[in-house]
């Protein structure tokens, strides 16, 4: 069987330095360049820059 992600927004920033980040799988690593999610239950976890770029799209803002 195949699934495709629901479209879901997150909240994404990119960091410009060496960051620990406690996520729910425990403290991760982040670093320069790579973004910071918040996830659906308000959760943060980095992600590498060019996954970040196959995954997740801009949204444009309506107002």
């Amino acid at each position: 069987m195949k699934f495709r992600k629901k479209p879901v927004v997150i909240e994404a920033y990119q960091t410009d330095k060496v960051m620990y980040i406690e996520t729910l799988e425990g403290i991760h690593k982040a670093n320069p360049g790579d973004w910071i999610i918040t996830g659906v239950h308000g959760e943060q976890y980095p992600c590498k820059p060019d996954i970040f770029a196959k995954t997740y799209e801009k949204v444009e803002d309506d107002g």
